[in-house]
């Protein structure tokens, strides 16, 4: 998807495409009244019955996925990107492992979020609920396309899946294999919806169901979270690129600094909790920058850096390359960093502040006080102290699978998983009390 510019209206939708969309959002919201009724026993033989479903359809999985690669490969789609879309067997079977793991999670349908006894006797309860139908807007990950449907199913939400077209066979074959076992186990199959057909109109008149449509959660690029958060009717929750920062401070251990700052920018960058950017307090960078810049140029990163920071990457052997403004704010997903010396914490947290996307920062410190100050200070949806930035993710935080994580302030912030698609509802017990 294309974001529109400010003074152009959006194209209209396809009529034909919009009917088809909103009956197929009709069906899902059956499915999700059926899926409020069972219980947790229910839900998760559901979801153990989809892993091992999908496991034992590896191969099909993984052939369909070649399909997807090739077509990805002859339209010259980038690295990244392609490994997003790849799925092998190893990978198939993470993704049925996730379903796994929810299962084993607490269903948060019936917490009781707070209570209390009112003075003339009415009882109160917050409760959580299923939202109903979620619908999910993403681009290459096939492995979404199964956590959405895992951690809807457990939340008692019907799902309604746009994914990009990079990964139509995998998507479809995923989904073909989810519809048919929920069948076979008797649930309705309606409850995990692929909109496989009407491009981009799909998406958008997905965005714009509101009445049929709960919420849309965008996972992608900036250009796709753009789109539609600026053109959505139904409420949205924005899951935001991660242009994420390792602020090394004066007091960092040189030997941790190093562990964690390659750790965060080269074990994945096709994701967003990858490093995009380094600061050095200028009292540790004879300490620290030899190191680091030895493990980057052994992994072949590039460092968009300062004038300072160039010297170190040049006699370390990496490839390096001036900085320019753009570099601050951009989210490479690839074998690049940008980098600067700074001259203090408050240069650092401000210089964060000013560039962040509000996703992942870490400080590497032995000094409590500056810890304390950047955990208060920096506003981001995670600040990791001595940590690094692939932690945050719904997996490594104990949720299991995400289905997302936000950047926004309302609602969800951080890795999203099962409590953050539910809502609550009010109910009130008495015994015949009028006002």
């Amino acid at each position: 998807m294309t974001s529109q510019t400010t003074d152009q209206a959006p194209a209209p939708i396809d009529p034909g495409v919009v009917e088809q969309v909103h009956d197929l959002a009709r069906l899902a919201r059956v499915a999700a009244r059926e899926l409020a009724l069972l219980t947790r026993a229910e839900k998760d033989a559901l979801l153990l019955a989809l892993a091992d479903a999908i496991e034992a359809s590896a191969a099909q999985v993984v052939a369909a996925n070649e399909e997807d690669l090739t077509r990805g490969r002859d339209k010259g789609l980038a690295p990244n990107l392609l490994d997003r879309l790849s799925l092998d067997e190893a990978r198939v079977r993470d993704v049925a492992d996730a379903l796994r793991q929810v299962a084993s999670l607490p269903d948060p349908v019936g917490e009781v979020v707070r209570g209390s006894t009112l003075a003339n006797g009415l009882q109160l309860r917050q409760v959580r609920v299923p939202m109903g139908v979620v619908g999910m807007i993403y681009e290459a990950r096939p492995n979404v396309t199964v956590d959405a449907a895992g951690l809807g199913l457990k939340s008692g939400n019907a799902v309604l899946l746009r994914g990009g077209s990079a990964a139509a066979s995998t998507n479809a074959a995923l989904v073909g294999i989810m519809r048919t076992t929920l069948q076979e186990r008797g649930a309705n199959p309606d409850a995990i919806t692929l909109l496989s057909e009407g491009g981009h109109d799909a998406a958008r008149a997905l965005m714009t169901a509101r009445g049929l449509v709960d919420l849309v959660i965008p996972r992608g690029g900036a250009s796709l979270i753009r789109t539609v958060v600026m053109e959505s009717t139904v409420p949205v929750i924005e899951t935001g690129v991660g242009n994420c920062h390792v602020y090394v401070d004066a007091s960092a251990d040189p030997e941790m600094a190093v562990r964690i700052v390659t750790n965060s920018k080269t074990h994945r960058t096709s994701v967003c909790n990858a490093a995009e950017s380094l600061l050095v307090h200028q009292d540790v960078a004879e300490r620290v920058l030899p190191g680091i810049m030895a493990q980057l140029a052994s992994a072949g990163v590039t460092v968009h850096g300062d004038e300072e920071m160039l010297r170190y990457a040049a006699a370390a052997g990496a490839d390096h390359v001036a900085i320019v403004d753009e570099d601050d704010d951009t989210e490479f997903l690839s074998l690049d960093i940008s980098a600067r010396v700074v001259g203090s914490l408050d240069e650092a947290i401000g210089h964060i502040q000013e560039h962040t996307s509000g996703h992942t920062e870490a400080i590497v410190t032995a000094d409590r006080a500056s810890a304390r100050r950047f955990t208060t200070e920096v506003d981001a949806a995670a600040v990791l102290v001595n940590a690094s930035t692939r932690f945050t993710d719904g997996g490594e935080f104990g949720f299991g699978a995400e289905i997302g994580i936000s950047t926004q302030k309302l609602h969800a912030r951080g890795p999203m998983a099962l409590p953050e698609l539910t809502t609550t509802k009010w109910v009130v017990e008495g015994d015949g009390q009028v006002r």
